[in-house]
């Protein structure tokens, strides 16, 4: 009997033996929705640049994906990435990283790059807690929770729309799914990489280690549950009023639109400039 081999294995490091991921944890979900998207775009791993900060999602592309990967300092990815695709026109560069990295520490980084419409894909999986740390608070951890952090129950407002954040900054393409979408996941991953411009997938994925036990919601599969019971489509959501949403999930891709993007700009003031000091040469001579 020959040995049976996953289908995108081809995309994985030949030195990677096992998942670095809990078990039940949904970064494996978004992993294969990254590799699913790019496999169904007929793309291959060196056409792409990916980025990571520090944190449990960060563990998707590295050192997981066989591709150039940067995995930086917390909070920076999206700094990072900003020079890579600057320096690399024509990469496609993606940053998968948490909400603790990108949201809290790295949130300038987001909502200025997302203002620039620079092209590149951000996923944020979003498990409402440091997971990979121990457990403790973050912007999204809902308050009164008793963390590691917060031994008497979180006491500051949670984060509760990072994708609301996204696009009023500028984001040109923006979605929401949780791991109980994963067909939906990949579809708006593909329309992601062929955006030009800002595109921000928020992921809203389980932690059964950390949030699930601190939260008393009961292991992966009961929070999976959870998500698919609480969804709903943007088109239903927009039928209810703000009272009749609390405790709902919004999913769907909730902004695609289009609008200058920061790289053409650049390469287009820059030949300006130098069709302009080739004239002003061309003048001197003369």
């Amino acid at each position: 009997m020959s040995e049976l081999v996953h289908p995108y294995h081809r995309f994985i490091r030949p030195t990677v033996t096992h998942s670095s991921f809990c078990p039940g944890c949904g970064d494996g979900t978004i992993a294969q929705s990254i590799l699913r998207a790019i496999d169904g775009l007929d793309m291959d791993m060196d056409d792409f640049v990916f980025v990571s900060g520090i944190g449990c999602a960060a563990w998707i592309p590295s050192p997981l994906f066989n591709a150039d990967v940067l995995h930086t300092t917390h909070g920076r990815p999206i700094a990072f990435a900003f020079g890579i695709k600057m320096g690399l026109t024509e990469k496609k560069v993606m940053v998968v990283s948490g909400d603790g990295d990108l949201v809290a520490i790295g949130g300038n980084h987001l909502i200025q790059n997302a203002r620039r419409n620079i092209e590149m894909v951000v996923i944020c999986s979003n498990n409402g807690i440091y997971g990979m740390t121990g457990g403790q608070a973050a912007p999204t951890t809902p308050m009164g929770v008793k963390t590691t952090t917060t031994p008497y129950g979180t006491f500051e407002n949670v984060f509760e729309d990072i994708s609301g954040l996204v696009i009023a900054a500028g984001a040109s393409f923006v979605a929401r799914w949780t791991t109980g979408h994963p067909r939906q996941l990949t579809a708006s991953i593909k329309k992601a990489i062929q955006k030009k411009g800002f595109a921000f997938i928020e992921v809203i994925s389980q932690c059964p280690v950390q949030f699930g036990r601190k939260m008393g919601v009961g292991n992966a599969v009961q929070m999976l549950e959870d998500y698919k019971n609480r969804s709903i489509s943007i088109q239903e959501a927009k039928k209810l009023s703000k009272e009749e949403l609390k405790g709902r999930i919004v999913v769907g891709e909730l902004v695609d639109l289009d609008k200058p993007e920061m790289v053409e700009e650049v390469t287009r003031m820059r030949k300006k400039a130098m069709g302009g000091a080739e004239a002003a040469v061309d003048t001197g001579r003369s």
